[in-house]
């Protein structure tokens, strides 16, 4: 797990997003082939990003947001540089996620999860819906909690 060299800092869209950016460019974009035009929307400047960092390096991010079904909130684009993996950060940033979807009164939470990463989400109470589909390369599957 994550040292006393932890912080956490959540990000909105008014904010400078870089710090979730660059990681995700290097997960994403770097790492898993995505191209920047695919990995970076819209949705990035509505979106709540959370960061977390390590030795005031950001390492592990993700964000959330509201869909257009009322009480449903999304998470996506969780990432952990890979020099950090192993070391708890996914599941610090699932945390913090699931604490400020409580605190945002959401009734369900959705994701689109990676199919190797579907036993991750799993353990924090997401359970498989619908098909298998493919997002560029990469088998997905979403997934979805309800909270109330």
């Amino acid at each position: 797990m994550a040292d006393s060299s932890m912080t956490i800092r959540w990000i909105s869209g008014d904010d400078s997003q870089e710090d979730a950016f660059c990681v995700r460019r290097e997960v994403f974009c770097r790492e898993q082939g995505y191209e920047e035009v695919e990995e970076f929307d819209a949705i990035d400047r509505e979106a709540q990003h959370v960061v977390v960092y390590e030795n005031g390096q950001p390492t592990a991010t993700g964000r959330l947001y509201r869909t257009e079904e009322p009480g449903t909130w999304r998470i996506g684009r969780v990432a952990v540089r890979k020099s950090h993996r192993g070391m708890g950060l996914g599941a610090v940033i699932m945390e913090q996620m699931l604490k400020r979807a409580g605190q945002l009164k959401a009734e369900k939470l959705e994701l689109d999860a990676q199919c190797r990463a579907m036993g991750f989400y799993q353990k924090f109470g997401f359970e498989a819906v619908g098909d298998e589909h493919m997002d560029g390369t990469i088998p997905h599957k979403k997934m979805q909690r309800i909270l109330k």
